[in-house]
Formats: C-alpha cells, structure tokens, sequence
C-alpha cells in the first residue's frame, strides 16, 4: 500500500483543482510533495491509487477541503520579519486618527503567530478598545488552530521578554510544554476562513495589511487578483505589507506607492 505513487495525469488533475480552488500554481517539481501530503490519506480509506482519491474528492466537498489543507503550507512564527512592526509602531500608529478604530489584517494568517504578534504592538500603543484585528486563511485547520491561541512552548523564543510576561501563559497539568495568548488581548483578535480569490468587502477596510509569504504561491494572474482584492480593502493613506522575499513586479500597482522594498502605500 505504501508503494502506490502520484501518476502524471493525476497529477496534472490535482494541479488543476488546486489552482481552481485556491490559486496556488503547482509547478512539476511539486509532484513528489503533493504524493507525500496526500499519503496519508490513501491509506486512511485504504485506497489503491491517487485516482480513487480524486473520485473521493470529486463528490465530497468536504473531503476537498481536507486535501486543500494538506497541500497549504503553513510555515510561520511570531514576529517573523520583526522590523515590519517595529515600522508599524514607529511610522504608522502615530499617524492614526483619534476616535477612529485601527484595524489590521492579516491576510494569509496560518495558525495565527503574525495576528498576534500585530496584536501585541497594537496593545501596547493603544487602548484596548481602540484596535481590531482580523486573520484570515484558506486552510480551515490552520484556522481552527489561531482561534485556540495554544502553541508550543519553544515557539516563545520569538517574542520579546516584556510581551512574553504580559500576553503569555504557561500551560500546566494536560498544557504543559504549550503555552496560550492571554484571554484579554484575545477580545479584540478574530479568524476566518477566507478565499483571497474572491472579493472580501464584507469584512471591512483596514490601515495595515499584512499580505506576508502568499504572493511567491501563484502566477502574475493569480497575484493581480488577490492583490486587486486585498488592495481594495486598505483605507486610503493605508498600508500594505509584503514579505521581503516577494515582490510586485509585473502586476499593475498605480493604486500604490512603495515605501521601501515590501512596504507600499495607498494612494
């Protein structure tokens, strides 16, 4: 059972429900990585071959969802490209206008780390009542999982000391080696599940959104529309904030000004 393998043509079918579904263009060198992830799961139903799955998925949605999940990455950890917020906190808050609530959103937010760690900042410059933050994600496990604000405990090593002694807790008895965000700072941070490739007017516009380690998964098609989306929901005079290892070139940006490498402004 464990020998079965991912045959082109099945390959080429899940490169095109991936890309579909959620946008992201898996190239050929993928093929071994999709075979690993989706394993699990051939054994699971006791399958003989990737084509039985695809059957599988075909008529049960939310087994499509399950298999969307495993093929996302979710790589993340707090306060990952730290001169991002200390920016934030240095050239942007201090702009905010009074009597009006500063919203930020992170965009592909994974299990949470980067909505937390922006909530943290946020915290600790504005009243409690005066900030909002929104994560969002594709991956309905990895949203479940920001919701909970449970991680490792070595994920800890991350956050600065002062923020460590406000907003963490050390689990104990069943929690122990976890550690989780602290209750309060909770009522002001949300998650989830969001499709990029669909307009999200609903969810309000924003000062900052992060848009972090996404973009690098898509084609210059894919990229203008989750950028055009995104872009539509940052407030005037806002920002948008990209990963250093990402770029916007090829794709139509007169909406924006850019700042520095990864940092851009709306006009």
């Amino acid at each position: 059972m464990a020998n079965i393998l991912l045959g082109d043509v099945e390959f080429q079918v899940f490169q095109r429900i991936i890309y579909n579904e959620i946008g992201i263009d898996l190239t050929r060198d993928k093929k071994e990585l999709v075979q690993s992830r989706l394993l699990k799961k051939i054994l699971q139903y006791e399958l003989n071959s990737y084509s039985e799955y695809l059957r599988l998925i075909q008529i049960d949605n939310r087994e499509k969802v399950e298999m969307l999940n495993l093929i996302t990455t979710n790589e993340t950890f707090f306060f990952r490209e730290e001169s991002h917020f200390e920016y934030c906190k240095k050239n942007i808050f201090p702009k905010s206008k009074p009597n009006e609530k500063f919203r930020v959103w992170s965009a592909a937010s994974s299990v949470g780390a980067e909505a937390y760690s922006m909530a943290m900042f946020l915290d600790s410059y504005f009243n409690r009542n005066s900030w909002e933050v929104i994560g969002t994600d594709i991956n309905t496990d990895v949203v479940t999982k920001a919701r909970q604000a449970l991680y490792p405990e070595a994920w800890l090593s991350k956050i600065p000391l002062h923020f460590r002694k406000l907003y963490c807790l050390r689990g104990k008895g069943k929690f122990e080696g976890q550690f989780m965000i602290e209750r309060s700072l909770l009522e002001n941070v949300s998650f989830e599940v969001r499709n990029l490739l669909n307009p999200l007017r609903d969810i309000g516009s924003f000062n900052i959104i992060f848009l972090r380690n996404i973009l690098i998964y898509f084609d210059d098609k894919t990229r203008q529309v989750v950028l055009d989306n995104v872009v539509d929901n940052l407030k005037p005079q806002g920002y948008l904030i990209i990963s250093y290892t990402e770029n916007l070139n090829n794709l139509n940006t007169d909406k924006l000004i850019q700042v520095n490498g990864s940092i851009y402004y709306k006009r």
